[in-house]
């Protein structure tokens, strides 16, 4: 079980690294983050099968440092809406399965 916990957290560790470096390229800082540059962010993300929705939490816990947070958050929820099945991650129930 503890190894489980490293791998676990050693690949959440890289896709927050991973998710952080395509920030800093596509961003470069949270004063520069805007509809355009938040849109591609996503896509670089999505590009390394990074969740769109992990990089849009991420981002929000960031709102207070990034200038016209409202029209950002609305363009990071649009896009994740277009890009992703239902705007929530894919999950399968049992129930779902016959």
């Amino acid at each position: 079980m503890a190894n489980q916990n490293q791998f676990t957290n050693s690949t959440n560790s890289s896709i927050q690294g991973t998710m952080e470096n395509i920030w800093r390229t596509t961003c470069g800082s949270w004063e520069n983050c805007n509809e355009s540059t938040v849109q591609s962010f996503l896509s670089q993300c999505e590009q390394h099968n990074i969740d769109p929705q992990f990089c849009m939490s991420w981002i929000q816990q960031h709102s207070e440092q990034i200038p016209n947070w409202s029209a950002v958050s609305d363009t990071t929820r649009e896009w994740v809406n277009q890009h992703t099945s239902t705007g929530s991650p894919i999950s399968v129930s049992k129930q779902n399965i016959h």
